[in-house]
């Protein structure tokens, strides 16, 4: 008996029909004559799919009391003893009660798939393990039940149910998800539509990740090395050189193209790291890749050439994007053919885009510059080796000369220009070689004392010998070259991750990156400065200095002994991280400056907005009736005399209150009015909005929790801002359904909620609510003057909140105003 086959219907949120599609498939299944029952389904009260039990066979659940309280969890000894083919288990992530077989509920489908029984079962997009934080930050909500990732990829079948957020949030208001008493809490907190937008588009990556992985794993199984065009990848090859801007914007276009297409860029580095490339212009492409939305890797390999090939094909790529040589046709001519004829020949069926640059053919013709893998104290010592160690060994030699001994000297020459090869490399081998070779035929072939040779066999055994010495030389060369690179790539490893350490880990970034340049080059201090300020320090900062630019502006001086030039490589690679630092902090310190001034903008610019709107109504209802009241044609009775007199009072109060919002803002030009911002009690607010707004009792109904957050904002402001939506919200709504004003804290903002039944406004309308003075048909011009909705959105905008306009469930229109809430104070 095989194992069991677990098929997983995945979801974004609860409600988007995972179990009913869970249940449908088991009906498809039982009417295809498969043994199938129902281990455990958790209907939550959806009368649709309580439906669908019917006709199912159901295994009843195990009832388990938990400190008082009755849980129904599924009897996994009931199902293994009915052993069915398939079995349905809900909530794949659920975690059982104490006392049961296993803690998680996964672990009991695993036991049902180990006796072979096949499971369908149900699971939502933030149960997954790996994704559980990202969830937190979108929701603000922590799941404690989760789900490791191997046992959902581990599944033979996932299936996502997807729901547009709209049509869940309908469904939802229709209370086809949750009872009617947690629909308004839902909406307003869990189911935002930013939620669901966002845990749909993580359900869908995820799913289509795990599909790239399945195809991947799928071609490695197979042995497949042709490409796939699944989807457009673009592998961008870059060298270093100042053409690399060229060819990612280039690379950029292509995989822009075509939906889904994907950037890549590699550079190879050499595994001796003697291969020239600019660290500054790496970091400035690479940070150009992350601009395009891609992704930067860089590989070592001997053969640039092949280890490029073999990265696009590793990541299934379509495009291979290189740039044309940069040397010159001489050079060409001399070194015979480049790396990109090279990779062409290679490439196979991935497209090679060769691109044109500036820098081509600049490249000129040099000399080597001769510097080998071994030092030059280690050059010496074998010269001096074979100077000494040659002539005392021809004394010894001599010493026991005998007429069987010459093939024992030549064997011990021999061994001299090996040992000398080892010590100095190729120049001190070949020297010993020739010197030996000289003395052997000097002191032990006849005719002795004398350098002769009588046969050709005898120059034949020279060059040998010379050829061997050059070849343990050459042997010795490339251990001693590649000892050098690894540990070289060893010690930048570290030094990088030192000075990367400390800004991973949180520190500032400016000071944990000069911390470590000091540590990692043993300094005496280390000091960042621009400008005759200092930045950052640490360390002894007297005495002299070397000093290297960065940036524009600034300098890093390096208190202690010369750096020697291998480091000076390195040293590229930090000042420019550092560059980028003050890059970063430059930004964030003008945003910070910049933020007041955009928050008290806002407000002034909605008032100025409100103005040209208001100041006629009041002006032209003023004159009309001061007109009425100095008119000698017309006789006015005292009633009418005083209606007058009313509408001219009302209207010059009008008037002097929008005077009173010009005052503001021309204190607000001069500096002299800001956003005051402070801990502000929601619920002690509402008595003067409903006092301003004359609203008799029960005109208005209050939701507002007692132990809801202050919110951080200027209490002046809110309460004109609430004012004026409280307003909108009376004057559309019908007789008998007052508007609600209800307020919930979620993660750290509170939501106030003006929700009315009136006729609601259409989604494509939404935004010119927020224009100045856009009233529902922009025809009613007799509900007093009101400083617009675009002035409420002004206002809590400067307080670094927002209004939104959304439905209400059932009919109407909600406006939420956003703010964040006041920082509680920690006890000492």
């Amino acid at each position: 008996m095989g194992r069991g086959r677990l098929r997983v219907f995945l979801g974004a949120a609860p409600g988007v029909g995972k179990t009913y599609a869970m249940l449908e498939e088991g009906h498809r299944l039982a009417e295809l004559g498969r043994d199938v029952v129902v281990a455990v389904v958790a209907t939550h009260d959806r009368a649709g799919t309580a439906a669908l039990l019917a006709g199912l066979e159901r295994i009843p659940e195990k009832a388990v009391d938990h400190r008082g309280v009755r849980l129904d969890e599924m009897d996994l000894a009931a199902v293994l003893a009915r052993h069915p083919d398939v079995a349905l288990v809900d909530e794949l992530a659920h975690t059982n009660a104490p006392g049961g077989a296993h803690a998680k509920r996964w672990q009991d489908v695993q036991t049902l798939l180990d006796a072979g029984i096949s499971v369908l079962s149900t699971v939502n997009i933030q149960h997954i393990e790996s994704l559980n934080d990202v969830v937190e930050q979108i929701t603000g909500v922590a799941q404690r039940e989760t789900i490791p990732d191997a046992v959902l990829r581990g599944a033979d079948r996932i299936e996502l149910v997807d729901l547009t957020p709209g049509a869940l949030r309908d469904r939802l208001a229709d209370g086809l998800v949750y009872p009617a008493a947690r629909i308004d809490a839902a909406l307003s907190n869990y189911f935002r539509l930013g939620n669901l937008t966002a845990l749909r588009e993580l359900a869908l990556l995820w799913l289509a990740g795990e599909v790239d992985s399945a195809l991947n794993q799928y071609r490695a199984d197979h042995g497949i090395e042709a490409r796939w065009e699944a989807r457009e990848r673009v592998v961008v090859a870059l060298t270093g050189g100042p053409e690399g801007e060229t060819l990612l914007r280039r690379g950029a276009r292509i995989a822009s193209r075509s939906a889904g297409g994907e950037l890549l860029a590699v550079h190879v580095a050499s595994e001796d790291g003697l291969r020239e490339a600019d660290p500054q212009a790496l970091v400035t492409q690479r940070a150009l890749v992350e601009q395009f939305g891609g992704s930067y890797h860089q590989i070592v390999g001997p053969d640039i050439p092949e280890a490029l090939v073999a990265f696009a094909r590793g990541v299934n790529a379509t495009q291979l994007v290189i740039g044309v040589s940069r040397r010159s046709r001489l050079l060409a001519l001399l070194t015979g053919p480049g790396i990109g004829s090279t990779i062409i020949r290679a490439s196979g069926d991935i497209d090679v885009h060769i691109v044109t640059h500036d820098a081509a053919g600049r490249e000129r013709l040099a000399l080597p510059a001769g510097r080998g893998a071994l030092t030059r104290r280690r050059r010496l010592s074998g010269f001096a080796l074979a100077v000494v160690g040659g002539p005392l060994l021809s004394l010894l030699l001599v010493a026991l000369r005998s007429a069987d001994s010459l093939t024992a000297d030549v064997l011990a020459y021999q061994l001299l220009v090996v040992v000398v090869a080892l010590v100095g490399g190729a120049l001190p081998a070949l020297f010993a070689a020739v010197l030996s070779g000289l003395t052997l035929d000097f002191l032990f072939v006849s005719p002795i004392y004398q350098v002769s040779i009588a046969r050709p066999v005898h120059l034949v055994a020279l060059v040998l010998y010379v050829v061997n010495a050059l070849l343990v030389s050459l042997v010795v060369d490339q251990a001693a070259r590649r000892t050098r690179a690894a540990r070289r790539s060893a010690t930048e490893s570290e030094v990088l991750a030192s000075v990367a350490g400390g800004v991973i880990r949180g520190q500032d970034a400016l000071h944990a990156l000069v911390a470590r340049t000091r540590e990692a080059f043993r300094l005496r201090g280390a000091r960042l400065s621009a400008g005759g300020r200092t930045l950052a320090e640490d360390g002894e900062t007297d005495g002299d200095a070397a000093r290297v630019p960065v940036g524009d502006g600034a300098e890093l001086e390096l208190f202690g002994p010369e750096l020697p030039a291998a480091d000076r490589r390195i040293l590229e690679v930090v000042v420019s991280q550092i560059d980028v630092a003050l890059e970063q902090a430059a930004l964030a310190s003008r945003a910070s400056e910049l933020q007041p001034l955009e928050e008290t903008d806002r407000v002034r610019s909605a008032l100025l907005a409100a103005v040209g709107h208001d100041l006629r109504r009041p002006l032209a209802v003023a004159t009309a009736a001061v007109t009425g009241l100095r008119s000698p044609v017309t006789r006015l009775s005292d009633d009418d005399r005083a209606a007058l007199l009313a509408s001219a009072e009302r209207a010059l109060g009008d008037l002097d209150e929008l005077i009173t919002n010009l005052l503001d803002v021309s204190r607000l030009q001069a500096g002299a009015l800001a956003v005051s911002l402070a801990a502000v009690d929601v619920e002690d607010l509402l008595p003067p909005v409903l006092e301003e707004l004359r609203c008799p009792p029960g005109a208005v109904d209050l939701g507002i929790p007692p132990d809801l957050p202050a919110v951080r904002a200027d209490a002046v402001l809110l309460q004109r801002a609430i004012v004026n939506v409280v307003a909108n919200a009376l004057r559309f709504s019908p007789v008998g359904a007052p508007p609600r004003i209800s307020a919930s804290a979620f993660a750290d903002r509170v939501e106030i909620r003006i929700a009315d039944r009136g006729p609601g406004v259409p989604a494509d309308r939404r935004t010119s609510l927020f224009q100045a003075f856009q009233r529902q048909g922009d025809t009613d011009n007799t509900t007093g003057v009101g400083l617009g909705l675009a002035l409420s959105q002004g206002f809590v905008q400067g307080m670094g909140g927002s209004l939104e306009a959304e439905d209400t469930p059932g009919g109407g229109l909600t406006m939420v105003i956003t703010l964040a809430t006041e920082p509680r104070a920690v006890a000492a």
